[in-house]
């Protein structure tokens, strides 16, 4: 299921991000979608949306840390 724009992505990820992690989250998330249709090549049994979530943060990560309860970027 990609996500076509922002407004789209789970509450969750909307309401812990910034708009420019968000657009990265969902990039990455659709990207991920379909590099990983195939189940062999997933790790760990995942489903295709949970390996598409854990690509989709680890790129927000790339980009942005955690601190405290807000993401920011990382200079």
């Amino acid at each position: 299921m990609p996500y076509e724009r922002n407004d789209d992505l789970p509450q969750s990820v909307r309401d812990s991000l910034p708009q420019g992690a968000q657009t990265i989250y969902r990039e990455a998330f659709n990207s991920a979608w379909q590099q990983y249709a195939d189940p062999d090549k997933r790790r760990d049994d995942a489903s295709q949306e949970e390996t598409a979530h854990r690509v989709a943060w680890a790129a927000v990560k790339t980009s942005y840390e955690k601190q405290g309860d807000s993401w920011t970027k990382k200079d």
